[in-house]
């Protein structure tokens, strides 16, 4: 079914690891810690509702991750409304069906950009519409195959609670929650959290709130949703950093923020995947000490 990614071994590995949640048993936690760290590091962005920034964030975080010299692979799982090779003006193809056909290995549907590597999903492709594939689990397929040849791993996830959204979310170490100020995103990304803990008992996710239009507002939704969360299901949320809102047209902001210009919503950027990676451990810590020193001069929106 995938050509060079088909490896019994990896489809009998996810197999197991989704079937370990076909009873009462549930994942105490896929985070990371320093005694059980694995060399890539897998991390999902994702959110409860559409159009709160997802891509954008995920492509700028590989692409930060890729210039601090990692190995960096970001997969498009929404599978036939991939944007992220959009955003980066690059031309449309539906080479992704070839590679689930194994008429293509994984290799030569990849973007590569230098470290940062792209594999997009398909746009409008009534063949994978009409099939009866689970893409979630051909995708962890892939990442078992390939995750000893990346230091980080990013998944832009689809939005919602879908099972494939869930199962995507679930499996990877790290859940970064894309949040935007208004109630559905709030409410959506409440349930999106929600679900993962009771379907897969995951205890970590970190919140990103996006167009935040002041600090006070930023604050707000930080407050409101993490204390919901740990009152109606009992744990609590890491709160990673924000975007604030660009005074820019829409059309012009991917241009703007996926930009190297040094400007304050990169550096402030770059003081976020600092700050993760330092706190988690992450490979990118040391490499962005020297960068960090310059943007810790701002605050974080």
């Amino acid at each position: 079914m995938l050509g060079q990614c088909s490896d019994r071994r990896f489809m009998h590995k996810t197999s197991e690891w989704l079937l370990s949640f076909s009873s009462n048993q549930k994942l105490n936690s896929r985070s990371l810690s320093l005694e059980d760290f694995r060399p890539c590091t897998k991390i999902s962005i994702t959110g409860g509702k559409g159009g709160v920034g997802k891509t954008s964030i995920s492509l700028k975080a590989a692409q930060e991750l890729a210039k601090s010299g990692h190995r960096t692979l970001l997969i498009d799982c929404d599978s036939n409304l991939s944007n992220t090779a959009i955003k980066l003006g690059l031309p449309l193809d539906n080479k992704f069906e070839k590679l689930l056909s194994a008429e293509a290995s994984f290799e030569d549907v990849l973007i590569q950009q230098g470290n940062f590597h792209l594999l997009p999903a398909c746009n409008g492709s009534i063949s994978l519409f009409e099939s009866k594939l689970n893409f979630a689990e051909i995708i962890i397929d892939i990442i078992n195959s390939h995750e000893h040849e990346y230091d980080y791993i990013l998944l832009d996830c689809p939005a919602g609670v879908s099972r494939e959204a869930l199962t995507l979310n679930a499996f990877c170490d790290y859940r970064w929650v894309v949040v935007t100020p208004d109630k559905s995103s709030i409410t959506d990304s409440y349930s999106l959290i929600k679900l993962l803990h009771n379907r897969f008992g995951t205890k970590e996710n970190h919140l990103i709130v996006n167009m935040f239009q002041s600090e006070k507002q930023m604050q707000k939704v930080v407050s409101t949703l993490g204390q919901t969360i740990e009152n109606f299901i009992g744990i609590k949320t890491s709160f990673l950093g924000g975007v604030k809102k660009a005074e820019i047209s829409a059309d012009g902001f991917d241009t703007f923020f996926l930009s190297e210009t040094n400007n304050e919503w990169q550096k402030n950027f770059v003081k976020l995947l600092y700050e993760f990676t330092e706190k988690n451990g992450g490979p990118m810590a040391a490499r962005l000490q020297g960068t960090s020193l310059m943007a810790h001069e701002h605050d974080v929106h």
